[in-house]
C-alpha cells in the first residue's frame, strides 16, 4: 500500500490565498508523493456557522476552488465529510478513549474560556460542545483512512498530536489498530500576512481571495498597510506587508532582487503594489476563470463529491470494522438488515 495523506479545509468563508498557501497548495503537492485525500470539512464548520444557505455556498466555493487550482479527482479522493457517515460512528468510539482533561487544552477551546475570563463571563459561556470535541472530530477525520502524512499549519499542529495520543490509548487498550499519522508543516510558510500585517484570516477581514475579480483584486492589494518610508529610504522588507506576500508567489530571482532594493533604498510602495497585484492576477487569472465556470455548475461539482465519497467509505469501511471488532461491537444493525 501506497503512503497516504489526508488534508481538508472548514466551509467558513471564501478561500483566500492565505489558505492557498497555507494548505491547498502544499496539499495538492502531496498528491505527487502519496495516496491523496482531500474532504471538505462541512461538520466541522457547525462549531461556528448556523447559516444553512451559506454552509452551503461555501461547500461548493470550497469544493470549485480545489478543482480549479489543480485537483484531479480521477486521481484522488476528494469527498464531503458530511457524506461518509464511518467518520461519526469513529468519533463516538474516540470520544470515549479521550481524557477530557487533553481536550481543555485544546487551543480552540482554552482561547474562547480564556476571552470569557478577560470579560468576567462564565468560563464556557457560549462555548458548545461540538467545538469543545472538535479535536476528536479531526482525529476521526484521521485515522478512519490510515493516514500517514497530514499536511497543517503551524496552529493546527497541537491538533495532530492530540490524534496521536487518542490512538495511542486506542492501541494501548485494544493492540495496534489504528496508525500514528506525521504532521507536515512546510518550513517556509507557516503564518502568512494579511493586508494589516497580522496573521491573515477572515476573522480579521484582512483576506485576499483567490478568485476576486480583477478590479475587487487591485482595490484589495491597494489597502495592504505600510510605513510611511520614503521610495529612496532603506527598508527591512521583512518588516513590508507587501513583501510578505510577494515572496511566496515571484519566482528566487526576483524576490532575491526585490530585497536588495529594500535594503539599499529605491523601493516605492506604491510601484510594489502593483507588482504584487499584476503577479497575483497572472497567477491565478487562469484558475480563477475556471473557479467562476464551476461555481455555476453545482450538480457537477455535487456528482464529484459524491463519487469521492464512495471511494473514501470504501477505504474507512475495513478500518471501522477492525475497530468495532476490538471493542467487541462487532457488525452494526444496519448492515444485519443490509445483508
Amino acid at each position: 500500500m501506497n503512503k497516504r495523506a489526508l488534508t481538508g479545509i472548514k466551509p467558513t468563508g471564501t478561500p483566500h490565498i492565505g489558505n492557498y498557501l497555507g494548505m491547498i497548495r502544499p496539499a495538492l503537492e502531496l498528491a505527487e508523493q502519496y495516496d491523496a485525500l482531500y474532504f471538505i470539512a462541512d461538520y466541522h464548520a457547525l462549531t461556528s456557522l448556523h447559516d444553512k444557505a451559506l454552509l452551503q455556498r461555501y461547500v461548493y466555493e470550497v469544493a470549485a476552488t480545489w478543482l480549479a487550482l489543480g485537483l484531479d479527482p480521477e486521481r484522488v479522493i476528494f469527498y464531503r465529510q458530511s457524506d461518509v457517515p464511518e467518520i461519526f460512528e469513529l468519533t463516538w468510539i474516540l470520544d470515549c478513549f479521550t481524557p477530557k482533561g487533553l481536550l481543555n487544552r485544546a487551543h480552540a477551546y482554552k482561547a474562547m474560556t480564556d476571552q470569557n475570563k478577560l470579560e468576567n463571563r462564565a468560563d464556557d459561556e457560549d462555548v458548545n460542545a461540538g467545538l469543545f470535541n472538535y479535536p476528536v472530530l479531526m482525529a476521526a477525520d484521521i485515522l478512519l483512512f490510515d493516514t500517514h502524512i497530514v499536511p497543517v499549519g503551524q496552529d493546527q499542529k497541537q491538533h495532530l498530536e492530540i490524534t496521536r495520543d487518542i490512538a495511542t490509548t486506542f492501541n494501548h487498550t485494544y493492540g495496534n489498530a489504528l496508525r500514528l499519522p506525521e504532521a507536515r508543516i512546510q518550513a517556509d510558510v507557516k503564518t502568512i500576512t494579511g493586508l494589516d500585517g497580522r496573521k491573515m484570516s477572515k476573522s480579521y477581514n484582512n483576506t485576499i481571495p483567490l478568485f476576486a475579480p480583477s478590479q475587487q483584486l487591485r482595490k484589495q492589494v491597494m489597502q495592504i498597510v505600510t510605513d510611511s518610508k520614503r521610495p529612496e529610504d532603506p527598508k527591512n522588507p521583512d518588516e513590508c506587508n507587501i513583501f510578505n506576500i510577494y515572496k511566496h508567489f515571484a519566482s528566487e530571482q526576483d524576490v532575491n532582487t526585490v530585497r536588495q532594493h529594500y535594503l539599499n533604498g529605491g523601493v516605492a510602495y506604491g510601484e510594489m503594489k502593483q507588482t504584487l497585484f499584476h503577479l497575483l492576477e497572472n497567477t491565478f487569472g487562469d484558475a480563477r476563470e475556471k473557479y467562476n465556470y464551476l461555481i455555476e455548475d453545482h450538480a457537477q461539482i455535487a456528482e464529484i463529491l459524491e463519487q469521492g465519497s464512495a471511494k473514501a467509505r470504501a477505504l474507512g469501511q475495513p478500518i471501522l470494522q477492525e475497530v468495532r471488532e476490538k471493542i467487541g461491537i462487532g457488525r452494526s444493525i444496519r448492515d444485519v438488515i443490509l445483508t
